[in-house]
């Protein structure tokens, strides 16, 4: 469903992303972990037609995302608080995603119905405008209007991030029964445990690079640890290059 091809990105003289290149299949779970300033989120901007690379393509169903749009009536995403209208109120802005998508108000009330357990009633009916909830719940708001839009691929940058355990844990299993209709996910993370759960396949982002690139196992959660928790000088990065170079 993917294909990035020599990918590269420059920010002050510095190439921050660089992948030659990275195949996703439809219907694929796919985690994208990595340290602050690893570049994930940059990729995730390049391959929304965000920002512009330097260097490469990136191709969703053999379309160039840049320049073209086919693309995004099946994309959904959510990055950050930038992505949402925040003058709205939570529901206005649901019924205005579902009527860019041909859904009248009764059906984004059903949609929104079955969201009750998640939104813990802190979202709808009451009265604040989306620019006043706290981050926790604009995340909520984002990704609820994400699955709105009933994607054939789904983006989502740092969703665990700010909301409770509660919400993280309900969030988890509405992932993976979204993985389960065929939907392909792509979840960037800092939170190895959680996306190690939902996801079937890891990219470890360094420096701009795609260096490790694992289906998930029961091993996966403590490769990673062990990763994160050594300095990567010596053995380790060693380690780190026989792996890439496999």
């Amino acid at each position: 469903m993917i294909a990035i091809k020599d990918l590269k990105k420059v920010y002050n003289n510095i190439l921050v992303v660089n992948v030659p290149e990275l195949q996703i299949a439809k219907g694929e779970s796919i985690g994208l972990v990595g340290n602050n300033g690893a570049g994930k989120t940059t990729l995730f901007r390049m391959m929304l037609d965000l920002i512009r690379p330097e260097a490469g393509e990136v191709l969703i169903n053999d379309e160039n995302v840049a320049g073209h749009d086919d693309w995004k009536n099946y994309t959904a995403s959510y990055l950050d608080e930038g992505f949402l209208i925040d003058y709205l109120t939570p529901e206005e802005y649901f019924y205005f995603i579902g009527g860019l998508h041909q859904q009248s108000r009764g059906q984004v009330d059903d949609f929104l119905a079955g969201l009750t357990d998640f939104f813990n009633g802190e979202i709808l009916k009451r009265g604040k405008y989306i620019r006043d909830l706290s981050k926790g719940n604009q995340t909520k708001v984002g990704i609820a209007s994400c699955l709105l839009q009933q994607p054939q691929l789904l983006m989502l940058d740092e969703p665990f991030a700010n909301i409770d355990p509660t919400t993280q844990f309900r969030l988890k299993n509405m992932l993976k029964e979204v993985n389960k209709t065929g939907v392909t996910t792509l979840v960037s993370s800092h939170d190895l445990n959680h996306v190690t759960d939902v996801c079937d396949r890891i990219l470890l982002m360094e420096k701009g690079r795609i260096i490790k690139d694992m289906a998930t196992s029961s091993s996966t959660l403590s490769e990673l640890e062990d990763y994160f928790a050594i300095e990567h000088t010596g053995a380790g990065q060693i380690k780190v290059d026989d792996e890439e170079n496999h």
